[in-house]
């Protein structure tokens, strides 16, 4: 099968594999503040991810791209989404555009709508250095992301088998560009283990991808003859990852992916540690479901509510909703405390 056939295979399945809603949010509640001693028009969504600086915590996380004309009209779709409500847009995989030129507009074309935007490349692990500069140059990328998706690629019948030198392919490439570099995993969860190995090669931005969000173990599994179930529910929740990475490694930029659906899920990844969230399932849906202009209306709401529930808490900044306090209960609690994390530190701060 070409890579653009599995590219549009991606994005029907991804449409039509809904959330499984494991990502550990409901297991997160925050103390109620009846004094937050805030006025509205003072609270900024103003975040960073080291040296870049963003208008808005949200981000649209990688999705497609080198699959033709569908996934050029979807990256136009949402290049203009991001453009209109100024957050960042991260591209998919540049792996097609790599090895085919005839691929390379269904991604230059997020540069060429939105001209002054902050924009991710995206690259898969097995890239050498010279894949990474040609996918920044390729729109003029401010950063790169690499992607971690191993079960993905076990899943996947046509996927890969040799996953060595991975972690020398990221020093390398960390240490070649000119953009920040992003190693993010694709759904499956970042532990403190790989986090730790990441940080020892130079990585300072980490996207962990969690459980709970779009699941392209279930995905793979609707193109394979015979069903592999056991990765259907495999990885950890995006809330337990962000902990175990934003608590043992403070010097890393967290990002939280992985079931953001909402502002208040948003607000929690925040409060446990993320400094942005990036969001892809539930805008392709709208994109392609509704349109460019519903998309926008659903990225200005989520700005809407997440300023709603930071003057609920008395949080001005970003910075300041990473320290109010939250209880964490049922399974995410079980799991941070088998793992050794100490819950109380979000609880009594």
């Amino acid at each position: 099968m070409s890579r653009a056939k599995r590219k549009i295979e991606h994005i029907q399945h991804a449409l039509s594999t809904a959330d499984q809603g494991a990502s550990g949010f409901d297991d997160i509640t925050f103390v109620h503040q009846s004094l937050p001693d805030v006025r509205m028009n003072d609270i900024h969504l103003h975040t960073a991810l080291g040296e870049l600086s963003l208008s808005s915590p949200f981000f649209i996380n990688a999705m497609t791209g080198g699959g033709g004309q569908q996934t050029f009209e979807i990256n136009k779709g949402l290049a203009e989404a991001a453009k209109h409500c100024r957050i960042a847009m991260a591209v998919g995989s540049q792996t097609s555009a790599l090895r085919d030129n005839k691929q390379r507009g269904t991604f230059e074309i997020v540069r060429k709508v939105n001209k002054n935007g902050i924009i991710f490349a995206n690259i898969g692990s097995e890239a050498t250095v010279d894949d990474a500069k040609r996918a920044v140059d390729m729109i003029e990328a401010d950063g790169l992301q690499i992607h971690l998706n191993v079960v993905q690629e076990l899943v996947m019948p046509e996927g890969d088998r040799d996953f060595t030198g991975v972690l020398l392919r990221i020093e390398q490439i960390v240490q070649a560009v000119q953009v920040p570099v992003i190693v993010k995993e694709v759904g499956f969860g970042m532990s403190k283990e790989t986090a730790s190995r990441l940080e020892e090669v130079g990585v300072k931005i980490v996207d962990i991808g969690g459980l709970g969000g779009t699941n392209f173990a279930r995905i793979e599994n609707k193109r394979r003859s015979s069903i592999i179930t056991y990765f259907n529910d495999w990885g950890i929740p995006t809330a337990a990852s962000i902990v175990e990475v934003a608590q043992t490694f403070p010097s890393l930029v967290v990002i939280g992916s992985g079931g953001v659906r909402t502002a208040l899920d948003a607000a929690k990844a925040i409060a446990l540690g993320a400094s942005a969230v990036g969001m892809a399932g539930p805008l392709l849906r709208t994109l392609v479901e509704q349109g460019v202009e519903a998309l926008v209306a659903y990225i200005e709401e989520l700005h809407h509510d997440l300023t709603l529930i930071m003057g609920a808490l008395g949080a001005k900044t970003i910075d300041k909703l990473q320290r109010v306090p939250l209880v964490i209960r049922g399974d995410t609690h079980h799991w941070l405390t088998e793992r050794g994390f100490d819950t109380k530190v979000y609880s009594c701060r």
